[in-house]
């Protein structure tokens, strides 16, 4: 009866050995076919990006930014040991520097679509979302208002909120000065937005993309420092506002290619804000000491933007596709 039972068990004890090593002999198995396919699907689809890259116009961001600084500084530089009415010129002939850099980089990229893109970008008022540019207006006022009533803490005064008699450049009149903000709103969102945010953006998401942007721009006006007359000349009597002018711009280039990127890179929609924006620094009666605290405020505003906007700024859809991507759809 013990060795019928003994005899049983072996045989049980058999089955269940050999049923185990079948069934993770099938998992390998399956575990290898699974990976083979993975494989194959990954080449296929590699493949595919490929032939989409291939296709796609090739930016070249660094030739840009380095053509856009040279013919810049080239008239920016003397324009520092020149009398203010010479040095006018050389100024204006400077901030001209991206925006043609920017249309002849398209004009000879062979590059239809590119072409297209840009008139578009520049003239397609189908593109913009005014609703949002509208908001992004109130949003930069509430920031000035906020960072006024902040800096009563800090001993600043009330009439901040008042008009400026006159503009913090100097120039031949306040109708010029508005003239020189106006076109600077036009020209610099030409070349800028034009081609070079899309030349960076093309290799990564938007949030490293505005961190780089931010920084090439904001050093882009470093010759102004020492050109007489200019508001970042007036900056020098303190380095901490010279520093507050640069950190403020880097914060600048994340609200405005959010502004670029919920009307589906539309130029125009950044040229009415980057005016807005402008028009409000110079005529509101903020002081330099304010403008530290608004550069904080402005810190926490672009985090909420960022943070309410985690797809657009963290996505990598358009990255090898730009000029077939489509934004401001629930990017």
């Amino acid at each position: 009866m013990s060795k019928g039972m003994s005899k049983g068990m072996s045989k049980i004890m058999s089955k269940g050995i050999i049923k185990a090593q079948n069934k993770a002999q099938d998992k390998a198995q399956n575990k290898a076919q699974n990976k083979a396919q993975n494989k194959a699907q990954n080449k296929a689809q590699n493949k595919e990006q490929f032939i989409l890259d291939k296709d796609e116009y090739r930016y070249r961001p660094w030739l840009f930014f380095l053509c856009a600084y040279f013919f810049t500084w080239i008239f920016w530089i003397p324009a520092i040991f020149v009398s203010e009415d010479k040095g006018a010129l050389l100024m204006l002939l400077g901030l001209l520097a991206p925006a043609v850099v920017s249309t002849v980089f398209v004009l000879v990229s062979g590059c239809e679509e590119l072409k297209r893109d840009l008139k578009e970008k520049i003239i397609g008022f189908y593109k913009v979302k005014w609703m949002n540019v509208f908001w992004a207006v109130v949003l930069y006022a509430l920031i000035i208002v906020f960072s006024i009533l902040l800096s009563l803490l800090f001993g600043q005064s009330l009439k901040q909120f008042s008009f400026t008699e006159d503009f913090s450049f100097t120039g031949v009149g306040i109708g010029s000065a508005f003239v020189t903000i106006t076109l600077a709103s036009i020209i610099e969102e030409v070349g800028w937005k034009g081609y070079c945010e899309d030349s960076i953006g093309q290799y990564m998401d938007w949030f490293i993309e505005s961190l780089i942007f931010g920084i090439l721009w904001s050093f882009w006006h470093f010759p102004l420092l020492f050109i007489k007359g200019t508001y970042q000349a007036g900056l020098m009597v303190n380095p901490l506002f010279v520093i507050n002018f640069f950190v403020g711009a880097i914060l600048m280039g994340y609200i405005i290619t959010w502004v670029y990127l919920v009307s589906d890179r539309s130029i125009l929609a950044c040229m009415v804000f980057h005016l807005f924006v402008n028009f409000m620094q110079e005529k509101i009666a903020m002081t330099a000491e304010t403008k530290c605290v608004e550069t904080i405020v402005i810190f926490i505003v672009t985090a909420i933007i960022v943070l309410l906007n985690k797809k657009m700024f963290f996505g990598t859809e358009h990255v090898g596709r730009l000029l077939k991507t489509r934004f401001g759809e629930g990017n």
